[in-house]
């Protein structure tokens, strides 16, 4: 292994741990804010400024490479910029997080990680060995990883959107989201990210893309499960036939 691949190796490794971090603590922003993590700082400044790295940082490394002839290559970009444009600046924008606060600890971490994940992944697509081509257009899974990413990504849209018509503007609290993916699911919005990464993963047949598609899984996988906690705990109507992540299953 060439020292690029030991350490994204070794990152991907690194997601086991955080998911039992993850299952044991719930990262204290959204409806689980509360003290004892140091500095507040505005929540939506803060999401825009930890996901615009990755976004950044991507683009300079898909334009400084030198294989532009490449469509395989152009699609990845395409996929990996409208997540992270809609991520970084019409989510946050959007969303009903004006007023509230998140740590400057999380804001931190969530740095760190897209700084990383953002350039293994563009390095690694845009300045490593891999061959793609015209032929990885048909090759199964180009195929199969991008409609996982696009369906997931069509997903993950409409349950923001669900969510963000619970509440007026200037309406605080929260309520049972219906609809869509919720008639069976609590935390639609993360199976959908999840998908686009597993997708993303499979489409590239990369190793950053990999350890990306496991944080994700090990990040938002518990945080599903508190969601669903919380709605059982907080709406003694919760509907008791949905599932956390999985429907049907968990």
């Amino acid at each position: 292994m060439t020292t690029f691949e030991l350490a994204v190796a070794v990152w991907a490794a690194l997601a086991l741990p955080i998911l039992f971090s993850t299952l044991r603590t719930t990262a204290p922003y959204g409806r689980f804010r509360r003290p004892g993590w140091g500095r507040q700082v505005p929540a939506i400044p803060a999401w825009i400024g930890m996901e615009l790295v990755s976004l950044l940082l991507f683009q300079a490394l898909f334009f400084s490479g030198a294989r532009h002839d490449d469509p395989a290559r152009w699609v990845f970009w395409a996929l990996f910029t409208a997540h992270y444009t809609h991520r970084a600046l019409v989510y946050p924008l959007l969303s009903r997080m004006a007023g509230t606060t998140m740590p400057l600890s999380v804001m931190l971490m969530a740095v760190t990680f897209n700084t990383v994940n953002g350039g293994a992944n563009g390095w690694g697509l845009f300045h490593g060995d891999a061959v793609y081509g015209e032929r990885w257009l048909s090759d199964p899974r180009f195929i199969i990883g991008v409609a996982l990413f696009v369906g997931g990504m069509a997903l993950n849209l409409h349950a923001d959107a669900v969510l963000r018509a619970l509440r007026k503007p200037g309406e605080t609290g929260y309520r049972i989201p219906f609809g869509g993916a919720y008639r069976f699911i609590s935390a639609p919005n993360y199976l959908g990210e999840i998908l686009e990464w597993i997708g993303f993963a499979v489409a590239t047949w990369s190793l950053p893309a990999l350890g990306f598609a496991a944080w994700t899984i090990a990040n938002l996988a518990p945080r599903a499960r508190a969601h669903h906690r919380w709605y059982h705990a907080t709406f003694p109507d919760y509907p008791p036939e949905r599932r956390a992540l999985i429907p049907f299953v968990w």
